[in-house]
């Protein structure tokens, strides 16, 4: 079985929320003016970030990245999985996430692609 790069997740009694989860491949230290989603695809989202991984810098730029690219505050955003790996997954709740899995998916994407064609 494969892994997705982006999946959903309903609200259920272990969690309130409806959720859409991301699985991250992270390049750490790369130059600041290739900081951004890089690529995607069926099994990764691809972010380049310029900070460090040291003391959590490289994941804050992550929730950074993906909070710009997705437009949801840096609180609806969090890694639940790979904190001191460079594969990570990110959960999003809230705002346009609750519109339903197949408009939260296609919009998720959207927004994905969309970066990686302006980076």
């Amino acid at each position: 079985m494969s892994a997705r790069a982006l999946w959903y997740a309903t609200a259920t009694k272990r969690s309130a929320q409806n959720t859409l989860y991301l699985q991250c491949t992270v390049k750490p230290g790369v130059n600041k003016n290739r900081e951004g989603i890089t690529s995607v695809d069926d099994e990764a989202v691809e972010i380049c970030v310029a900070a460090q991984a040291r003391e959590g810098e490289a994941n804050k730029a992550v929730i950074k990245v993906l909070s710009d690219v997705l437009d949801l505050p840096k609180s609806a955003l969090q890694i639940t999985q790979g904190l001191k790996s460079r594969t990570k997954t990110v959960a999003a709740v809230g705002s346009w996430v609750n519109s339903g899995e197949e408009e939260c998916l296609r919009r998720a994407r959207e927004y994905l692609d969309k970066a990686v064609n302006t980076s």
